[in-house]
């Protein structure tokens, strides 16, 4: 089974924001390197989607997985779609719980 995967337009914003910052490191090639290796990682989850941990505590549905240990990708599952939804890309230690749970206050 293959499911289909999309990025949101919050996460693909994320993305071109941690592009950005390396880039102004001084490492442009690394930096699409990087977030081109983000991207494949993701879809990868087209073959395996249930990876990661569950956190229904901040958004049901709500998995959270890792990327090389500096990068926290949020996504949900929609089974009955066969749908992987890439929510976020944080990198470096942003706090992506307060996404939701602000979200949640609303």
């Amino acid at each position: 089974m293959s499911w289909q995967v999309e990025f949101t337009p919050e996460a693909v914003a994320h993305l071109a924001a941690i592009e950005e910052y390396i880039i102004s490191a001084g490492a442009p090639v690394s930096a699409m390197r990087y977030v081109d290796a983000i991207v494949d990682f993701c879809e990868g989850l087209q073959t395996f989607p249930e990876r990661g941990t569950r956190r229904d505590d901040l958004l049901p549905g709500l998995r959270i997985t890792h990327y090389q240990g500096t990068c926290v990708i949020a996504f949900h599952v929609d089974a009955r779609r066969e749908r992987v939804s890439i929510l976020g890309v944080f990198y470096g230690g942003q706090d992506y719980e307060s996404v939701w749970r602000d979200a949640s206050d609303a």
